[in-house]
Formats: structure tokens, C-alpha cells, sequence
């Protein structure tokens, strides 16, 4: 990860405000920042470790006065049972990141397990798991994350979804739909879709998913041999801006008649026209 962090990362990554912090270090001496020439503070790695187990019981009600007395050993034992109640997500969030930093499998099983038993599994990644994508997906644009912690917990986050998806078997309805997955050409950020294909699987609706980084010469000559009712496509960082439009033509020229649906970083600040019928 990276070697030192501005206040502002540790805010993003703990949810505590930054003048919280500040405040915290004054009265408490709970971290102890090295300052840049210019008098900026930086932090570690064990800074940050030490702030997000100071949120995880500060945000169960314990006062930080008392938590600032505590040893290290009352402090690891007190976070160790607050992030393994089924009933704290919050804190849950926070044991997902402090996974990230250490790399820490065992640590996600864990927290991943109590908040399926607290919310089963679409509320884990919904209490849990996309809270903690919101909470360090700026770090990753900034570069304070490097790209190994980022792959490591997205493949952890992965395989629980593939396993979910495996695990559904629901009769099809009269009133199922047939809905084709994929995402655009050099578009990688798989998650979303997973978590899509496990979401209709689970409301017995077919899906035929495609996946990541699929030509969109494929998914239209794959269509003229398919019956397919919802077209669903997520762009994060492709295509260009610049490729936006004829996409979104070239989508809505194949699929006439269709349902088609797209979401994503790209088309939320795209500002041209959408194509009649497509949400």
C-alpha cells in the first residue's frame, strides 16, 4: 500500500471527519502524524490501522477517552468481537478495509460470513461490500492504493459472487425475462455485473452473461441467433467520451424493440442524446 497518507485519505478510508481526527490527536494522542516541510501531515500504514479500530468502537458508542486508555491487547480483543457481531455493519466496512491493508483472507471470510448471516448474501454486498468499494474507490482513481490490494480483495469479493451465482436454482416464471450481461471492449470492472447476473438469476429470469471486455461486433451478430427480451451494459472507464455516442447508436440500432439499459461512470457523464427506449 502506499508508504504515507494526507488526512484526507484517512477520512475517506474511515469515514471520520478530518477535523474529528485532528481533534483526536490533540486531546488523546492517538496517532502521532509526521508533518512534511511545509508543516502538512502524513500518515502510515499502522496510523490508519490504528484509526479504523478507534471507529470501529467509537461508532458501537464507546467514548474515545476510554478508548485512548486502552493497551494494545484490549484494543485488538474489544475490535476482534465488535466486527464479528452479525448486527454492525458499519464496523464490518471498516474490518473489509483494515483486510485490504494487511491482505488479510481470514479476516474477510470472517467479516463476509457475519454479515451474510446478519443480511444474507444480497445484503452483505449491499451493507458491506459496495459501502466499502464507495469508501476507497476514490483512493484507487488517487493512486493511494496501490493495484495489487485493489486486485487482491476484487477477486476475494469475485469468487464469493461467482459461488452465490452457482448456488441459485429458481424455476422459471411465465413472466421471467431473458437478459443478455456484458461489458463494453476494454471495459475490465466486472463486480457490478456479477452482482446483476446473481440478482436476476435469483428472481428466476434467464441470463445469458457474456462478461468483461467483449467487442461489440459480438454481442451483435450473437444477437441476430438469440432471443433476448433486456440488453444491460456497465461502462466505468470504457469506452472513451469520445466512443460514447456511436456505442450507444450502434447498441440501440441492434437491439430495436428491445429493453436496453446501461449504468456506469461513462454514461452518467455522457451529455448527449440517449437513443429512444434505452434507460
Amino acid at each position: 500500500m502506499a508508504l504515507q497518507y494526507s488526512i484526507k485519505d484517512l477520512e475517506h478510508l474511515s469515514g471520520i471527519k478530518a477535523h474529528t481526527i485532528r481533534m483526536w490527536e490533540q486531546r488523546y494522542g492517538v496517532l502521532n502524524p509526521n508533518r512534511t516541510a511545509s508543516n502538512i501531515r502524513t500518515y502510515t500504514d499502522d496510523d490508519l490501522r490504528m484509526l479504523l479500530n478507534i471507529a470501529v468502537l467509537n461508532r458501537q458508542g464507546m467514548r474515545i477517552s476510554k478508548i485512548a486508555d486502552m493497551t494494545p491487547e484490549e484494543l485488538r480483543g474489544s475490535v476482534q468481537e465488535a466486527t464479528n457481531a452479525p448486527d454492525q455493519p458499519e464496523g464490518q466496512v471498516d474490518a473489509m478495509v483494515l483486510s485490504m491493508i494487511d491482505m488479510d483472507e481470514d479476516r474477510f471470510e470472517k467479516v463476509f460470513a457475519n454479515a451474510s448471516l446478519r443480511a444474507g448474501f444480497e445484503g452483505a454486498m449491499k451493507d458491506v461490500v459496495y459501502p466499502f468499494l464507495d469508501r476507497i474507490g476514490v483512493l484507487w482513481l488517487t493512486g493511494s492504493i496501490t493495484p495489487v490490494h485493489e486486485h487482491f480483495m476484487t477477486a476475494l469479493i469475485r469468487q464469493k459472487v461467482i459461488a452465490a451465482i452457482d448456488g441459485q436454482y429458481v424455476k422459471s416464471t411465465d413472466s421471467a425475462k431473458k437478459w443478455l450481461l456484458f461489458l463494453p471492449k476494454g471495459e475490465h470492472h466486472e463486480l457490478s455485473l456479477l452482482f446483476l447476473h446473481y440478482l436476476l438469476k435469483q428472481r428466476g429470469h434467464k441470463v445469458y452473461y457474456l462478461g468483461p471486455d467483449v467487442p461489440l461486433n459480438a454481442v451483435i451478430q450473437l444477437s441476430k441467433n438469440m432471443d433476448i427480451d433486456v440488453v444491460y451494459s456497465i461502462a466505468t472507464s470504457s469506452p472513451s467520451p469520445g466512443e460514447l455516442d456511436q456505442f450507444l447508436r450502434r447498441l440501440a440500432d441492434a437491439f430495436t424493440g428491445k429493453t436496453l439499459a446501461v449504468s456506469g461512470q461513462r454514461f452518467l457523464e455522457y451529455r448527449g442524446s440517449i437513443p429512444t427506449g434505452m434507460r
